[in-house]
């Protein structure tokens, strides 16, 4: 092809190069049009329980994030040493999501149910007495600070704004769910676990007070992370189980 043409005239070859992105453009936008989603599903996700959602806002107003990522990247090193890579799937209900962009301590993708949480109070309340080396601070007045949930239900509606399945009784029952999640074996904890398969149900502060703590929802928010997922049965080759 003779190229003169659009050498000698720099107006034409600008329009010949705008055609030429808007064709690319449009054949790698417009098929995504055509998905409801591109995120893959996979058995096991759900929204976050009221309680693990008010942990998870304590994490963010405590910047945890800034020395904590939540991302396996597909690389072996860090699989072996943090578990199976991250899924798009297991960050879909996350407003924002919480990946990171550095880690001054471990990534937290996968730390739920690889401590006790006893080992949760002990290095919230006295970091160095659990990791030696750590430079994580103190946060011992999460265990004194009685959890703020009055506008939890306003929380699950908003988020149900956002795309997050929410459903009508969920908001409705919000308070109830965050009390009947520190409240193991009565009946309100049966209907938590109906609405949120795999729930943990316990007072996970240790402490006898029949209150929700700070450090009672931010245990269960780090408790439930990664556990979601059976991995044993995922199958990486496509959206589908096994």
């Amino acid at each position: 092809m003779n190229h003169g043409f659009f050498e000698k005239n720099s107006i034409a070859l600008l329009v010949g190069i705008l055609i030429v992105v808007a064709i690319g453009g449009l054949i790698e936008i417009a098929p995504l049009f055509m998905l409801q989603s591109t995120i893959e599903k996979v058995q096991g996700m759900r929204p976050y329980t009221p309680l693990e959602l008010a942990g998870r806002d304590i994490y963010i107003r405590e910047g945890c994030y800034n020395c904590h990522s939540q991302m396996i990247r597909s690389l072996r090193d860090e699989v072996e040493r943090y578990g199976h890579y991250s899924l798009a799937a297991e960050s879909m209900y996350d407003h924002p999501f919480q990946w990171g962009s550095k880690r001054t301590g471990p990534d937290l993708a996968r730390v739920g149910g690889k401590y006790s949480d006893e080992w949760h109070v002990d290095h919230m309340r006295a970091p160095r007495e659990v990791v030696p080396s750590t430079v994580m601070p103190g946060y011992p007045f999460l265990a004194e600070r009685k959890l703020d949930y009055d506008n939890i239900d306003s929380h699950l509606t908003a988020l149900q704004l956002a795309g997050v399945p929410y459903t009508d009784a969920m908001i409705k029952t919000a308070r109830a769910d965050l009390l009947a999640q520190i409240m193991p074996g009565s009946e309100e904890a049966k209907e938590l676990l109906k609405r949120y398969p795999k729930a943990q149900v316990r007072k996970f502060d240790g402490s006898e007070s029949t209150e929700p703590t700070e450090l009672d929802a931010m245990i269960a928010y780090l408790q439930i992370l990664g556990t979601l997922v059976d991995f044993a049965t995922f199958d990486a080759a496509g959206p589908n189980l096994r």
